[in-house]
């Protein structure tokens, strides 16, 4: 892939997952994984799962190194010690290659660009998966361990996830198969019972911080709020910093302060910024906030206590006003799904995206208590 075509394993403006230094929360998957191999009985395929955005792309990357820079503890004449961090010097020769993309035992699947629309696809097709069969042909003469991280699992069609199953069922020999996914339900069961399951968790405010100062991308918003708007995803995180996030849902917050009488002026606005041209990922984004909003109203009154953790300044009393009650919070849930359904069934028929969200505004003012 050419370093100009997209990367649907990247984050766009912040670090390739292979050139992330550090991995940050995930210290209970990196133990399991190392007490797996240095018990000698390595397992030739595994799933890395947990909410996007949480490093498993990075995980996977470090294993790779780890795996192809390490020798095996067979226990023989050299009584090499166990492995205690997956951790490889970036001088080896090993991190080297892979930081150029030039290391032969190793083979990162993505979608690809097609060849005739020349956009990519979006899914991972079955030429994709058939490749790796030149790719163990090639890389078996030289008796080392291969490598697959495949990125992600869950955007294989039918035919790609049963040409990998295949794989899983006569893996070639010296091999290990890195499997990432978000859904894992959604995938062939007989494909998840093949793999062992490497589960990672979310962040907290603490390490969404520190992970942010290690990504590569200069983040002036505070780490506290973007792990709460994330749900813990440093790669969200990071969309949301990139994308302005934390002020658009700032300006939301303070939209709902003025229910039940709509502030007409702020909510034009916000529609006229998420309809300019060229501003689909923003409208995306301003929806996803949107309901973000409305089940944190939800859980507000459903729970009779707002978030421990507050994702903009002066929501905390604006979610205890508009949601002061159970039968409010469940008005507010009824009214999230409603919503949601509606302007996700606009933004599929191309409405007029101002349009969109003045509508999903005036329902969401039609909920406020009076």
């Amino acid at each position: 892939m050419t370093d100009d075509a997209p990367q649907p394993d990247r984050v766009e403006g912040a670090r390739h997952p292979r050139d992330t230094p550090k991995l940050i929360g995930q210290s209970a998957a990196e133990a399991a994984f190392l007490d797996a191999f240095n018990s000698g009985k390595l397992h030739h395929a595994w799933m890395l799962t947990g909410p996007r955005g949480v490093g498993k792309a990075t995980l996977a990357w470090r294993i790779a190194r780890f795996l192809l820079a390490t020798p095996d503890p067979d226990g023989g004449m050299f009584d090499l010690p166990p492995a205690e961090t997956l951790e490889i010097d970036p001088d080896h020769p090993v991190a080297r290659r892979v930081a150029a993309g030039a290391e032969a035992g190793l083979k990162s699947v993505t979608r690809t660009l097609n060849p005739d629309t020349k956009k990519m696809r979006k899914q991972i097709v079955v030429d994709d998966i058939r490749a790796l069969n030149g790719f163990f042909q090639m890389s078996a003469a030289d008796g080392g361990r291969r490598v697959v991280i495949i990125d992600d699992a869950d955007e294989m069609n039918p035919n790609a996830a049963n040409a990998l199953l295949k794989m899983l069922e006569e893996p070639p020999e010296r091999a290990v198969l890195l499997l990432l996914s978000h859904q894992p339900s959604s995938l062939l069961p007989t494909i998840r019972s093949r793999c062992r399951t490497l589960r990672l968790g979310t962040l907290n405010a603490g390490q969404m911080a520190e992970a942010l100062a290690g990504s590569g991308v200069e983040v002036e918003d505070d780490p506290a709020a973007l792990a709460e708007l994330s749900g813990g995803s440093v790669g969200g995180a990071l969309r949301l910093s990139l994308m302005g996030g934390v002020k658009t849902y700032a300006d939301l917050v303070g939209l709902l302060s003025s229910l039940p009488q709509l502030d007409r002026g702020r909510a034009i606005k916000l529609a006229e910024a998420a309809a300019q041209r060229g501003g689909e990922a923003k409208l995306d984004l301003l929806f996803t906030l949107l309901d973000l909003l409305l089940v944190r109203l939800a859980r507000t009154g459903a729970t009779g206590a707002p978030p421990a953790q507050p994702a903009c300044a002066d929501e905390i009393a604006v979610l205890q006003r508009l949601s002061p009650s159970p039968a409010q919070g469940r008005a507010w849930a009824d009214a999230a799904q409603q919503i949601s359904d509606r302007a996700r069934h606009g933004l599929a028929v191309n409405l007029d995206p101002a349009a969109l969200v003045l509508d999903t505004l005036r329902q969401i003012g039609q909920t406020a208590p009076r």
